[in-house]
């Protein structure tokens, strides 16, 4: 077999790895932070065994790293090239398959039809102090790492705490990523009260990807 041949061998493990939407859902937990296999389970829905054979495949192609602590093990992205793998599949299919356009138009732009803000604009306005960010993930996504001087109200938590928002200015709601509905129910929920909302194009992944300031 030719060097060529054996490298298009190499390549088609990735794409293997990649060819499963579990396995595309965990990493984009871990695009967040560093987890173990039981929150991982928690936040997918699947067993912990499932999650952890997945887990394997991932890492036999070097997709996530692994660590050991006492008794449990964390996994986590080895570095950004693996988000940019992810978002690269995510761009082709949003170009090509008719039933992605025909999602998101259904179920995330009924939601907001708004153009969202580029993660460049976003930077530029929050130094000017012009916009108030907020996260909506989860504690431990928001502890992990977020966009500095974000403020953090979980989307579960947004009725009770919406109070905390500043309303004179334009309020900007970021999550995992481009398709994560925290964002959207987050955008609609604040119109709902008056404020003037939009969400970030993409998440927080993205963000840390493209050398943006982060804060921990």
């Amino acid at each position: 077999m030719s060097v060529k041949k054996q490298l298009f061998e190499q390549f088609a493990l990735v794409g293997k790895a990649l060819s499963s939407a579990s396995r595309l859902e965990l990493l984009d937990y871990l695009a967040q932070g560093e987890r173990h296999v039981d929150a991982l389970a928690a936040l997918s829905g699947l067993t912990k065994a499932n999650v952890s054979q997945h887990l394997q495949t991932l890492k036999g192609v070097g997709l996530v790293t692994a660590r050991r602590e006492g008794l449990n093990v964390y996994y986590s992205l080895p570095d950004d090239l693996v988000i940019d793998a992810v978002a690269a599949l995510r761009s082709v299919a949003e170009r090509h398959q008719a039933e992605v356009h025909r999602l998101v138009d259904t179920y995330l732009k009924a939601k907001d039809s708004l153009e969202p803000v580029e993660a460049e604009e976003l930077w530029r306005r929050a130094a000017d102090g012009v916009v108030t960010v907020i996260d909506v993930r989860p504690a431990e996504e928001y502890e992990a790492g977020h966009i500095p001087g974000a403020i953090h109200v979980p989307l579960g938590e947004l009725e009770e705490r919406f109070r905390s928002i500043p309303k004179e200015k334009e309020v900007v709601a970021y999550c995992r990523g481009p398709y994560c509905v925290l964002s959207f129910e987050a955008v609609a929920k604040l119109r709902l009260m008056g404020y003037t909302t939009r969400r970030l194009k993409n998440g927080f992944p993205e963000w840390k990807r493209d050398r943006l300031p982060v804060e921990i």
